[in-house]
């Protein structure tokens, strides 16, 4: 049987009651007739239930997705979706810069945009095979092997049956990014976007709409490569519905980190000019996503930004970052609450304790959810104080979603380094210079290659 995930009517209510008890709105008669019918909670960590629902069951969960959609959230002033609203906002927010002096900076760019990648790879292929796997499996795996805190790749090697019995590793990952599996970086969606956002420069320019970023993924990514919130805006857009209603209609996802994943490339392409890729982000973001969703995206691109400028250390990006977010919404509440966990313990040995805090936290929120990945984003980044292996190593081994959170913070720590000599050969060696993709024309193709192709993209 075709079980197909993320896209289950009889799940998303699920996932979308808990979304109202995260936004505020009063769902509590809803939810007591999905429970009267027979509904179940979303599953806590798969894309699906194991069977599909009866039919009847079935009618009564999109009937209550729309009627939940109907419902206001008392955040929607503080937490907008437009970028007029967003803007107005934001009492600092940077003012575009323009290109005036890029062009004697591309040498140094070209530099940094190969050590953004390859550190964007080297977190990604670090946290893929614990994703999904709770915090404390984390640390019983890494300190079975030796490797706690960790400090290294992940390893088979040593770790008690027992052990890998309870924590199995991610499915999919273990033959490709355990210690004694890694042959060049694999697929992965956190690599998958950053190539289909150069390909949407390289097609349409910066002046792209969010329909642009539609029929790019139409033309090109495979539906079976998108997940959550991206798989539903995929499914609404074969059904006809247009953007930005794509991430609106019958989507519990859209406050999830798939939009924070795709930001890199306009960070990358807007050195120095956090405000331009903010902007751009949005349009890429309001096809999948809103609020808090959206803010992911541009506080990476403008942190990104930042990094790229070669000004900034880890702690002005993450500023930068902030300036372009409304202070009052719950994405910027959670980036400052990671710094503030981390500067309460900022010896090497106290990051589990920081992790913990986060933990309690957001322990009510999926593991995929923007908001505690932000969190233990922020925390890396400020705890490691720009140190690229000990960046991603606490971005990974803080849970949740490893594999986003290591690209999203290698990426930053990389284009803080300034260049591919400044990484460790034990992270890059092992990548061989080599990216496995189905997004066509880039499969094998080199970090190298990649920085001169983003080169060319910067405007």
């Amino acid at each position: 049987m075709l079980r197909l995930t993320w896209v289950q009517p009889e799940d998303l209510i699920g996932h979308e009651l808990r979304q109202a008890a995260l936004d505020g709105r009063d769902a509590a008669p809803l939810a007591a007739r999905w429970r009267a019918a027979g509904g179940h909670p979303a599953p806590p960590r798969a894309g699906a239930s194991p069977e599909p629902a009866p039919a009847g069951l079935r009618a009564l969960a999109e009937e209550l997705l729309d009627e939940l959609a109907a419902l206001p959230t008392p955040l929607a002033d503080r937490e907008p979706t437009a970028l007029a609203d967003i803007r107005a906002a934001c009492p600092d927010r940077p003012t575009p810069r323009g290109t005036s002096g890029r062009a004697t900076q591309r040498p140094r760019l070209a530099e940094r945009l190969e050590a953004a990648w390859l550190g964007r790879a080297a977190g990604c292929v670090l946290g893929k095979p614990v994703e999904k796997i709770p915090v404390d499996g984390i640390r019983a795996l890494g300190r079975a092997a030796g490797n706690w805190p960790l400090a290294t790749w992940f390893t088979e090697a040593g770790v008690p049956p027992e052990v890998l019995a309870a924590h199995p590793w991610n499915r999919r990952s273990r033959a490709t990014s355990l210690a004694e599996t890694i042959d060049g970086a694999p697929e992965d969606d956190d690599l998958n976007y950053p190539l289909l956002g150069l390909l949407l420069l390289r097609r349409h320019g910066h002046h792209f709409t969010t329909a642009d970023v539609a029929q790019l993924w139409l033309d090109e990514l495979p539906a079976g490569r998108t997940f959550t919130a991206e798989r539903v805006a995929y499914r609404n857009l074969l059904a006809g519905i247009e953007p930005p209603d794509t991430a609106t209609f019958r989507n519990p996802f859209r406050e999830w980190i798939g939009a924070q994943i795709r930001a890199d490339i306009f960070g990358w392409t807007h050195p120095g000019d956090p405000a331009t890729a903010a902007e751009l982000a949005h349009r890429d973001a309001t096809l999948t996503h809103t609020g808090v969703g959206v803010h992911g995206a541009m506080f990476t691109a403008a942190a990104t930004a930042a990094a790229m400028g070669g000004d900034a250390d880890a702690h002005g990006c993450v500023r930068a970052g902030l300036a372009v977010v409304p202070p009052g919404s719950r994405y910027a509440e959670a980036v400052r609450f990671g710094v503030d966990a981390a500067r309460a313990a900022p010896a090497a040995d106290g990051w589990d304790g920081v992790v913990d805090r986060l933990h309690e936290r957001y322990r009510d929120h999926h593991w995929v959810h923007v908001l505690p990945n932000a969190a233990v984003v922020a925390a890396a980044l400020t705890h490691a104080d720009g140190d690229f292996s000990a960046t991603i190593c606490r971005a990974v081994s803080g849970g949740w979603d490893t594999d986003s959170n290591g690209a999203t913070a290698g990426a930053l720590a990389g284009a803080l380094a300034g260049s591919p000599g400044a990484l460790p050969t034990r992270w890059t060696g092992p990548l061989k210079n080599r990216l496995a993709t189905t997004v066509a024309g880039f499969d094998g193709i080199g970090f190298d290659a990649l920085a001169t192709l983003t080169l060319e993209a910067t405007e």
